[in-house]
């Protein structure tokens, strides 16, 4: 694998922070929310924060 800049690194380690925010955020409000439909939208979300996070440390690797 290319050798990544320190900028670059910076980058990507801001981004898998955003992720994983996001993800403990939808998760937050998925356990609060009543409606079943606005439950698996959050839901939803904070799988797709993990997949993106998980994309993310790929470039780590």
């Amino acid at each position: 694998m290319a050798q990544i800049s320190e900028l670059d690194l910076q980058n990507l380690r801001h981004l898998i922070g955003d992720c994983e925010n996001s993800y403990c955020k939808m998760t937050a409000y998925a356990n609060d929310a009543t409606d079943p439909k606005v439950k698996q939208f959050f839901k939803d979300a904070a799988t797709s924060a993990t997949n993106n996070k998980k994309q993310l440390m790929e470039f780590l690797n």
